[in-house]
C-alpha cells in the first residue's frame, strides 16, 4: 500500500482531532533522531528547514535522505519552513518538498495574500501535491533563547477571526498558521505567554482549514493539548530540539572519545527520546 501523502495525513489528523509533529533540523543527526522517533511510535513526522537551515543542509540533500527512510516505511515529510520570497518558494518546490510555509506575515494583508496566491499557483502547476501554508499575525522570527518577549507579540496582535477568514478565502492556502499567543523561540528566564485555544477554535470554525501552531517550544502541555482540541493539526518545534541537541552534545564530548559516530550516538538517542514524547503528546497518547 502506498504511503499517505502529507495532505492525506493532515486531513486524517484534523478529522481525529490530533496533531502531526513538525521539527526543524539543520543536519543529519537531527534527521536521524526524527526518523527513529517516527519508527518507534508509528506516527508521521514533518521535517522542516528554514531558509537559514537549508543554506547549511540543502533541501535536495534532506529530500534524498528522507526518501531513503520512507523506503523503509518511516512516515516522514519534508517542509520548506518560513520562506520569505517567491523566488525561494519556487526553488523549494522544485527541490521536491511536500509542503511550504509562505511567510508574508510582516507585510500587510494585501501583500501577504498576493505572495501566497503566487506560491499556490506555482505549487499547483508543479505536477506534485504540495501543501501550501500561510502565516497570519506576528509571532516573532527567531527560534532561539530570548531575554525578553519579542517586540510586536501582544494580545492586540493576535490573528482576528475576520482577517483569518479573508486570508483563507482570498489566498487559496491549504493550512493556516495564526498568532494565538505563540512565539518563535523560548524565553530564558520566564514562562511562555499563555496560548489562546478559544481564538484557535474561532478561527478553525470560520476557515475550516487545518491550523498550525508555530513556536510551540516552551509552551505547557496543557496549552498545546487545548489548542489541538480546538483545531490545531500541526505543531512546530525548533528551539527545544536545538537545546536538547546542544546539551546532549556537551555532555557526550566531555570525555576522551574522538570517534564522532560514538559520541554522537547518545546525542541522537537523547533527541529521539525527546521527540517520541512530543509525538505522543500531539497524538493524545
Amino acid at each position: 500500500m502506498p504511503m499517505q501523502t502529507l495532505r492525506e495525513a493532515v486531513s486524517q489528523a484534523k478529522a481525529q482531532k490530533n496533531a502531526i509533529g513538525h521539527f526543524n533540523i539543520s543536519d543529519s543527526n537531527q534527521l536521524k533522531a526524527l526518523a527513529l522517533a517516527a519508527q518507534e511510535t508509528g506516527f508521521p513526522v514533518i521535517v522542516g528547514l528554514s531558509e537559514g537551515e537549508r543554506e547549511y543542509f540543502p533541501l535536495v540533500h534532506a529530500r534524498s535522505v528522507i526518501d531513503a527512510y520512507r523506503a523503509d516505511g518511516i512516515r516522514m515529510y519534508l517542509n520548506a519552513d518560513h520562506t520569505y520570497s517567491l523566488e525561494k518558494a519556487k526553488s523549494a518546490i522544485d527541490a521536491g518538498v511536500d509542503s511550504i510555509v509562505v511567510d508574508g506575515a510582516k507585510g500587510g494583508m494585501v501583500e501577504n495574500i498576493s505572495m501566497v496566491q503566487s506560491v499556490v499557483a506555482y505549487a499547483r502547476q508543479s505536477g506534485r501535491d504540495v501543501v501550501v501554508e500561510g502565516e497570519l499575525g506576528y509571532i516573532g522570527q527567531s527560534s532561539k533563547l530570548h531575554d525578553e518577549l519579542p517586540e510586536g507579540v501582544t494580545l492586540e496582535n493576535l490573528t482576528t477571526v475576520e482577517d483569518a477568514q479573508k486570508f483563507s478565502v482570498e489566498s487559496g492556502v491549504d493550512c493556516l498558521a495564526p498568532a494565538v499567543g505563540n512565539i518563535h523561540g523560548m524565553l530564558k528566564n520566564a514562562a511562555e505567554p499563555r496560548l489562546h485555544p478559544e481564538r484557535v477554535a474561532e478561527i478553525a470554525d470560520a476557515t475550516r482549514l487545518p491550523l498550525v501552531l508555530h513556536g510551540a517550544s516552551g509552551n505547557t502541555e496543557d496549552d498545546v493539548r487545548a489548542c489541538i482540541a480546538s483545531g490545531v493539526t500541526i505543531v512546530h518545534i525548533n528551539t527545544e530540539l536545538r537545546v536538547a541537541y546542544r546539551d546532549a552534545l556537551r555532555s557526550s564530548v566531555a570525555g576522551d572519545e574522538v570517534a564522532p559516530y560514538k559520541f554522537l550516538l547518545p546525542v541522537v538517542e537523547s533527541m529521539k527520546t525527546y521527540v517520541v514524547g512530543k509525538l505522543r503528546l500531539f497524538d493524545g497518547k
